[in-house]
């Protein structure tokens, strides 16, 4: 809220403009960006809904980390399958492809 101002009127302020806020208990925010992960941990968040528009405040301690690609193991085996090896090293190859399998199996078959 604003300082100086009283709670209780900024509410009622906010609600005769069609303005909803809520509280949501988070313990973490993860934002998927290409290639990144943003985190922000110990969030404070809000969901503010205006006139049927939904969008959230979120503030708290941020993060950025590399995005990990998620390998199924389905992915395994069908690499495994394709390129005629253990699935264990199509498990490396994956990962080392980023999780692209075509990349994975070119690798494994040049390799």
């Amino acid at each position: 809220m604003m300082p100086g101002v009283d709670p209780r009127a900024m509410k009622a302020a906010m609600k005769k403009m069609g303005i909803k806020q809520e509280e949501i208990n988070a313990s973490e925010v993860i934002i998927k960006a290409e290639g990144k992960e943003i985190v922000i941990s110990s969030p404070n968040v809000v969901k503010v809904n205006m006139m049927g528009q939904t969008s959230f405040q979120i503030s708290g301690d941020l993060e950025e980390r590399e995005a990990k690609a998620e390998i199924t193991e389905e992915d395994v085996k069908t690499v495994s399958e394709q390129a005629g090896v253990s699935e264990e090293d199509a498990r490396k190859a994956l990962e080392d492809a980023g999780g692209d399998l075509a990349a994975a199996i070119l690798s494994l078959k040049e390799g």
